[in-house]
């Protein structure tokens, strides 16, 4: 019998193959994206204390948007992500994509990101 390849499974493997090389600090957070269906996520981790200091996603009350999960709530989502590290004064990450590819949804977030301050 033929099987399908679990896409999610497939992700998770490239998603811990570039982890092994990247890694945030203090200074330098991992910004990382999650794309669901429905909604899309981003956090910068500390992964040196093992904390996340900034998170925005679609599904924050003051997100305002119709739709959450187009390319148009990722560049939203981007700005957020973007103004609340400024405020924390952080300007530098390192970015990860999570496995995903980059492009769509994904690269419209970082491409947001970096208008609003956010070097990487």
């Amino acid at each position: 019998m033929i099987t399908k390849k679990d896409k999610n499974a497939t992700r998770k493997k490239r998603h811990a193959r570039v982890r092994r090389k990247i890694s945030g600090t203090a200074a330098r957070p991992r910004l990382n994206v999650f794309r669901s269906n429905k909604h899309i996520y981003a956090q910068l981790i500390d992964d040196v204390n093992a904390v996340t200091i900034v998170s925005a996603s679609s599904m924050e009350k003051d997100f305002g948007s119709e739709s959450k999960a187009d390319t148009a709530a990722a560049v939203k989502v981007g700005e957020m992500i973007a103004k609340k590290a400024v405020e924390k004064d952080v300007k530098s990450v390192v970015f990860d994509r999570g496995g995903y590819l980059f492009h769509g949804r994904v690269k419209a977030l970082a491409d947001s990101a970096r208008e609003n301050g956010l070097e990487f």
